[in-house]
């Protein structure tokens, strides 16, 4: 069976679906990613086919329009979705072309282009999702506040928020409606058919982390993590081996794909953080070039986390699903310090999993709050105990084989 999955957005937002990819390929289906540009060589590396799609994710979030799409704020979402709208119709004819032949459409959370796609062309599809889209009480939508509106309250506020979301892009959907030989829709219609019609979605999300709540349905349900694919062949520099030997564990400290502000001074903070604590550190650079030069302190390019996570004494990070994930599978504690988008719902997960001692939201970041949640964090054996606890839980869990077992695959 010839599958494309979907993948839009950043490293985080396509890196689980190598992981993905490489399984179903495992089990013998022809599999294609469909990606921003920048992502080509990392999904070919593994393996797996790639189809192109329009937008430079890295140059978008670097632009000054960019900088403001990184904020915890309602309005900043809504800056972020006019950022990719202006891209929509190019990216329909871009979705169009790259789900030409297939079996099957997986499409990520901000694929779903590829929806009205394989409607058209009559190619079973199904969403395979790496943060919780549909509305619950249980808590809510992470797209608006991470602060419970009650559970009539979280339900109504996700309702509306994934429907407002969409008028941006009604144009560029309905062109591409047309040109499929479809009648013209409206978000509203859009989730109401998806819910007649039981359309399935996979979440990527461990059982254990995020139970599916009671209020989803069936066909909507937490299946466990997908786990990104190592470059094959990938040997870790020697001087991080070095380093790693030459002392106690130490603390790894990243931004992955956001690059919100001045580096050199997010580096400066991080460093006083790291002395004051009295811990080592390796930074990992990421698109924002975080750095820092120090005795104690090695600065690191991409690097597998599910390599050099296990070996940290705790991780500091931005509270991305993937690198969220990452941490709790090695089983260590965590300091997530959210900018934007998901990252505040990880963040306050992590904090109520009893494996992160607060959450520190990136831009009202300082040294001595940073210092002192890592002191507690390496400090206080609760939170180790209970990362250990988790990631042992979380081992047991196959989110690749569930979703495997679920589609209709022949």
């Amino acid at each position: 069976m010839r599958i494309v999955i979907v993948a839009v957005g950043t490293w985080g937002d396509v890196g689980p679906y190598t992981g993905l990819g490489t399984r179903l390929r495992t089990a013998g289906h022809e599999v294609a990613i469909a990606a921003h540009a920048p992502f080509e060589a990392m999904v070919r590396e593994r393996g797996l086919d790639f189809r192109p799609l329009p937008m430079d994710i890295r140059d978008e979030l670097g632009s000054t329009e960019g900088q403001q799409v990184l904020r915890t704020s309602p309005l900043a979402m809504g800056r972020f979705i006019r950022m990719y709208a202006r891209h929509w119709v190019t990216m329909a004819e871009a979705t169009e072309a790259a789900v030409d032949g297939a079996d099957i459409v997986l499409t990520s959370a901000m694929g779903w282009l590829g929806v009205h796609v394989a409607e058209g062309k009559g190619i079973p599809s199904a969403g395979v999702y790496l943060q919780p889209m549909d509305p619950t009480g249980e808590f809510p939508p992470w797209l608006v506040t991470t602060r419970s509106l009650g559970r009539w309250g979280n339900r109504t506020a996700a309702r509306a928020a994934r429907t407002l979301g969409m008028l941006p892009f009604r144009n560029a959907v309905n062109g591409l409606r047309a040109r499929l030989g479809l009648p013209s829709s409206t978000p509203g219609a859009f989730f109401r058919h998806l819910d007649e019609t039981h359309w399935p979605v996979f979440y990527g999300i461990s059982p254990t982390v995020l139970p599916s709540p009671v209020d989803w349905p069936p066909h909507r349900r937490t299946v466990g993590y997908w786990w990104p694919e190592r470059t094959p062949g990938w040997e870790p520099d020697q001087r991080l081996v070095d380093f790693l030997a030459s002392g106690p564990k130490p603390v790894f400290v990243g931004f992955g794909s956001m690059s919100g502000g001045d580096a050199a001074q997010l580096g400066e903070l991080v460093l006083t953080a790291l002395r004051r604590a009295g811990l080592r550190g390796v930074l990992q650079q990421g698109w924002g070039g975080l750095a820092g030069a120090g005795d104690d302190v090695l600065a690191i390019g991409e690097t597998p986390h599910d390599w050099l996570f296990p070996q940290m004494a705790a991780v500091v990070h931005h509270g991305g699903a993937g690198t969220t994930a990452a941490g709790l599978r090695a089983g260590v504690p965590a300091v997530p310090t959210p900018l934007a988008a998901d990252q505040p719902f990880w963040a306050n997960r992590l904090v109520a999993l009893g494996v992160a001692p607060r959450s520190l939201p990136y831009h009202r970041l300082d040294a001595g709050a940073l210092a002192d949640a890592l002191r507690a964090a390496t400090g206080e054996p609760s939170f180790a105990a209970r990362a250990r606890e988790l990631a042992g839980r979380i081992a047991e869990e196959d989110g690749a084989g569930a979703l495997i077992e679920g589609l209709p695959l022949r």
